[in-house]
């Protein structure tokens, strides 16, 4: 997930293991909430609003048996930032009829033709058929991009890089797309213009519509335009039936705080989010998963959703209890590091372990490079059956050490950066094994607030 909101996390782990009175706790948090809401463009009034709600709540409201004080305050934050960003919904994301017409929308550099891949990419990954279709005349490379970004997907694409009427290419497109029997079919618009003029572009967007009849309207947002999505979302909102929002480039924006919360205003609902520059980076956009990641209390059905994605049930379930109990070994680094090179950095697969995000090192800490998984890959398929299953023998004798790496055609460097790595996430998996009681209260408390 981005850094979004991210110094809040740290307000948790420090409001969690303070040692002062329970109100001053609340008023030091409340500060760090505010500041670190405005420092991501939240409006002031918003911040203010939001503010009062959570003491008035904090002070007058008294836990129920078995939870403490300091526990239910965080789930009174929890819940007033969930409503702060909508509320308490699930976007319906799988159409219930095929072939689903997507028409997106937006202005320039919102990122709407990466976005239509990342939409591709996502259906595509859940057993669906989607199809792409590019009707920009006007800026030059939207059509050598997108069809790219196709065939690295491998889903069809139609576009006429020679044409300049955006309607008949989307309906020849549309032709081709029955042709193909695509599931989803996906039209990518031109986005000519910027902020305060956007008269021209919304025509066009109409006569799209009335000549396509999309199934849904998808305006795409970017993050990093703040609080003018709130005037920008409700002019396109007014003049056509906007079915959904994404939100993209949300992977390092302070702004994105403010735009998330500039929308929610509106009313309009976010259906995806993107997090990242790689096609993979986008989430379905549901307040509770966003704030329990925000505020490290994890997100267990979002780990779960990602990992099914490249993992049989049993590989699921191996590799989670490994995490949980203190079972690493390097066979469970192999299998991790195949799995994450799909999956995304291994910090964000740690930071949706309910409990486990509050206790991460430092991102560089987890972070791995492809380079560095493909030479580690090499070095663990050099390993004997007994050096897999105890890591520390290599430490303790230099020759394994030097033929581990003569045979992954890498360094001694590489190898013992690979055992040092082993034993911080040794050291983890067991910090959590010890802490069971701990862990166990943490997902109570998160089950609690979804329910």
């Amino acid at each position: 997930m981005s850094e979004i909101f991210s110094g809040l996390r740290e307000a948790v782990k420090k409001f969690v293991t303070g040692s002062t009175s329970y109100e001053k706790a609340v008023e030091a948090f409340i500060r760090d909430l505010q500041r670190e809401l405005i420092r991501s463009d939240v409006n002031v009034k918003i911040v203010s609003d939001l503010s009062t709600k959570i003491k008035k709540r904090a002070l007058e409201e008294k836990p129920p048996p078995g939870l403490s004080r300091h526990d239910w305050f965080i789930k009174i934050v929890y819940e007033e930032l969930v409503q702060l960003l909508g509320g308490d919904y699930e976007p319906d994301v799988i159409p219930k009829k095929k072939p689903y017409i997507i028409m997106l929308v937006g202005l320039q550099g919102s990122g709407k033709t990466t976005t239509a891949a990342k939409i591709a990419w996502y259906y595509k990954n859940r057993k669906l058929k989607p199809g792409l279709i590019e009707t920009d005349t006007y800026r030059p490379g939207a059509y050598d991009q997108l069809k790219q970004l196709a065939e690295k997907i491998k889903v069809p694409f139609y576009g006429d890089a020679a044409s300049k009427d955006p309607v008949d290419i989307a309906l020849q497109g549309l032709s081709k797309m029955l042709e193909e029997k695509t599931d989803i079919i996906i039209i990518d618009t031109a986005g000519r213009h910027g902020y305060g003029e956007e008269e021209g572009l919304l025509a066009e967007m109409k006569l799209l519509a009335e000549k396509l009849k999309p199934d849904e309207v998808m305006f795409v947002l970017d993050a990093s335009i703040g609080q003018k999505a709130k005037d920008i979302a409700e002019k396109f909102h007014s003049a056509t039936p906007i079915g959904s929002i994404v939100i993209s480039k949300l992977d390092g924006s302070a702004k994105g705080g403010g735009a998330i919360a500039a929308v929610a205003v509106t009313k309009a609902k976010i259906k995806f989010v993107g997090t990242g520059e790689k096609i993979e980076d986008i989430e379905v956009f549901k307040p509770k998963r966003f704030i329990a990641r925000i505020l490290g209390l994890g997100d267990l059905e979002g780990l779960l959703e990602r990992v099914s994605m490249y993992q049989t049930p049993e590989e699921q379930k191996k590799i989670i209890e490994d995490m949980l109990t203190g079972k690493i070994d390097m066979k469970t680094i192999y299998a991790q590091i195949r799995q994450v090179r799909r999956m995304g950095p291994l910090s964000k697969i740690l930071k949706m372990i309910p409990g486990f995000s509050l206790q991460l090192p430092g991102e560089e800490q987890v972070k791995l490079t492809e380079k560095k998984m493909d030479k580690w890959i090499a070095i663990i398929q050099s390993m004997t059956y007994e050096e897999l299953e105890k890591p520390e023998l290599i430490e303790k004798e230099k020759t394994r050490l030097r033929r581990i790496a003569m045979g992954s055609g890498t360094t001694t460097d590489d190898v013992k950066e690979l055992v040092e790595y082993y034993k911080q996430l040794k050291k983890i998996s067991l910090q959590l094994k010890r802490r069971k009681d701990i862990l166990k209260r943490l997902e109570e408390q998160f089950q609690s607030m979804g329910s």
